[in-house]
């Protein structure tokens, strides 16, 4: 007779479900890693929405944010690049190279 487990945590499964929905490409990595990497109150001005070619386009409420953003740029870069190596250990996901900041308020507001 096998032992018994207890049931599963809800966080764990849905953990499971996003990770297998994730598609593997750069972008979905900073998405999945943005808040933990920035922070939450970064996290709630602004969001990583396109990237090419290693550089991540993030729409912030307003300009002054894309400005600070800007000046914090080398620190967030290397903050995702930690998150996602973390996360993304042993697969071919190529690194943030760096930030292209806008102020895309209409995003933020619906």
């Amino acid at each position: 007779m096998s032992a018994r487990h207890g049931p599963r945590s809800a966080s764990a499964a849905i953990r499971a479900i996003r990770e297998e929905a994730t598609p593997p490409t750069l972008l979905a990595s900073v998405q999945s890693a943005w808040a933990e990497a920035v922070g939450p109150a970064i996290a709630a001005e602004a969001e990583p929405v396109s990237e090419r070619d290693g550089v991540v386009t993030i729409a912030c409420r307003t300009a002054t944010w894309a400005q600070e953003l800007d000046l914090m740029q080398d620190r967030i870069v290397t903050l995702l690049n930690g998150s996602i190596d973390a996360v993304e250990r042993g697969s071919a996901t190529p690194s943030v190279r760096r930030l292209r900041l806008t102020a895309d308020g209409s995003r933020f507001y619906s």
